[in-house]
């Protein structure tokens, strides 16, 4: 297990690459690493969900890029959004020494980096909570971090989650329709589902 993304220090041998990525007219750099989630290119579902998250509509407050891996998505969105300041937490200390790299790689400032299990070294409430979850942590990892979004979330704050249909999506649709009383399909790309629930204010 030890050798897996979402253990907290993987013990495979270090073979760091670099890749690049085209979005929203801008080429990003990154520095990855075995032992971090999707090493050789960001994963379409990282992708999807970076240009499906409406950041404009979210009350004032920080946002929470949860289970961060390298950083693609905390680190593109605070590169568009440099209003914003973002959270970016992981378990694995390996993804965080990258994702710390590779913001002053891409000279994005507006970020804060550091190790979580979850919610568990984590004290603020969030306009926005975006997560990618470790599927292969299994369902009780990715149930918490769905599930108990809603506990860090400011009013009117909206969490956005993006899963495979094949891996939980109906399911975690139904956990934020639980939670929430609200889950919207955002948009559905190649059996990926982009999931919004909002968090309604008294």
């Amino acid at each position: 297990m030890s050798d897996f993304y979402y253990t907290t220090n993987p013990n495979s041998k270090h073979d760091e690459k670099q890749i690049n990525f085209d979005i929203f007219n801008h080429k990003f750099f990154f520095t990855t690493d075995n032992g971090v989630f999707s090493k050789r290119t960001i994963d379409f579902g990282s992708s999807l969900l970076i240009k499906n998250v409406d950041l404009v509509n979210l009350p004032e407050g920080p946002i929470l890029d949860l289970g961060c891996g390298y950083g693609p998505v905390g680190i593109i969105l605070g590169h568009e959004f440099p209003n914003r300041y973002f959270h970016m937490t992981d378990v694995n200390n390996r993804a965080l020494e990258l994702a710390n790299k590779n913001s002053k790689l891409n000279n994005v400032e507006n970020v804060t980096i550091y190790n979580s299990s979850v919610y568990d070294s984590i004290d603020n409430k969030f306009a926005g909570i975006i997560t990618n979850p470790p599927v292969r942590a299994g369902k009780k990892i990715v149930s918490e971090m769905i599930g108990n979004a809603y506990d860090y979330l400011l009013d009117n704050g909206f969490l956005f989650v993006v899963l495979q249909k094949k891996q939980g999506a109906p399911s975690a649709q139904k956990l934020m329709l639980e939670k929430f009383g609200n889950a919207e399909i955002v948009k559905k790309d190649k059996g990926y589902y982009i999931l919004k629930s909002k968090k309604i204010g008294e």
